[in-house]
């Protein structure tokens, strides 16, 4: 019994006992237990934070309230005004429209006011005369904004600086200021009382010139580098690399131009004397002097003005949008 019991101790308390030591089970799993709060809070942390992510895109209700009632505002002053010019260009003439308590809606709507204007002025003579100068106001803008956009962008040449301050100045300027040395430059040009004298100084605008500049900058100028290498000049990178990237502003430009055009009366006032050749802002000037006392036919040859600007707008709105992304990030 004892040399069998002397002989196995050995055996297990020798070696194998040595190699083999037994896990500390009390020690691993108050470690895992120790483990288990960071966890825990790791993952409860970046649930605060998703939560806290989600929550910041979240309007509350109170928000949302209060930007609808801000939008519904903003909408009655800018869009009031032309709903109820149009409301009372189709009111008939058995409607009271100077009474204390008007209705929006026409009980008696009729286009007959619109037939009259037609019949008082040759409203189609002056909606031609507006187009052309519209035209050439557009036309010319594109062009020589476009280029001169290019020249203080992507070529380097002396006084860029000094040129790009002269059209930050001009903008300084009203209209009116130069608006004597203006007419007298188309008198002596030989080109008052015509219609390319009015569409004239409205050729190139500064505004559209910088509005050309910030868009062309917006192109990296390795592209304009890597086709210099391959032997292109200043007008083959015009047409083929940076007119592409900025159809967006073009558009803008085009829009501008038009409206500027379209709704300019002093200038046309001044310069113009025929009655055929009046543009339709001067010439409507006609039922305000005519027929004072007839407020739906001013209404219906104001909504006679406003039509094409719609159909412009209507047209080249995915453009406009396009440009404002252009000028506003950068490329």
């Amino acid at each position: 019994m004892t040399n069998t019991t002397s002989t196995t101790e050995p055996v297990l308390g020798g070696a194998a006992g040595a190699a083999a030591p037994a896990p500390d089970v009390t020690g691993a799993t108050g470690r895992s237990r120790a483990s288990r709060p960071n966890g825990r809070n790791e993952r409860d942390g970046r649930t605060g934070r998703k939560r806290r992510r989600a929550a910041w895109g979240v309007m509350s209700t109170r928000e949302k309230v209060l930007r609808y009632v801000l939008l519904v505002v903003v909408l009655f002053i800018t869009i009031g005004p032309f709903l109820w010019q149009l409301s009372t260009s189709l009111k008939g003439t058995g409607e009271d429209i100077y009474t204390a308590n008007p209705s929006f809606i026409p009980t008696q709507p009729t286009f007959g006011n619109y037939l009259r204007v037609g019949e008082a002025i040759p409203v189609f003579g002056y909606i031609g005369n507006s187009l052309v100068v519209a035209a050439i106001d557009v036309l010319g803008n594109i062009v020589f904004a476009t280029l001169a956009g290019f020249a203080l962008a992507r070529l380097q040449w002396r006084f860029r600086k000094a040129v790009l301050g002269l059209f930050l100045a001009t903008l300084v300027l009203p209209g009116e200021a130069t608006i004597i040395s203006q007419f007298v430059t188309v008198k002596d040009l030989g080109l008052a009382d015509s219609l390319v004298g009015v569409a004239l100084p409205g050729m190139i605008a500064a505004l559209n010139v910088l509005l050309m500049f910030n868009a062309f900058r917006q192109i990296p100028e390795e592209i304009d580098q890597a086709a210099v290498m391959d032997g292109a000049n200043a007008l083959q990178r015009l047409r083929y690399i940076s007119l592409p990237a900025v159809q967006g502003t073009i558009a803008v430009i085009a829009i501008f131009s038009f409206i500027g055009a379209w709704d300019d009366f002093l200038w046309p006032l001044i310069v113009l004397q025929s009655p055929d050749k009046l543009t339709l802002t001067v010439g409507l000037q006609y039922l305000q002097g005519t027929f004072a006392t007839d407020q739906r036919m001013i209404a219906a040859g104001t909504m006679i003005a406003f039509i094409p600007i719609a159909v412009i707008f209507s047209i080249l709105q995915r453009f406009f949008f396009k440009g404002v992304e252009e000028g506003g990030v950068k490329g």
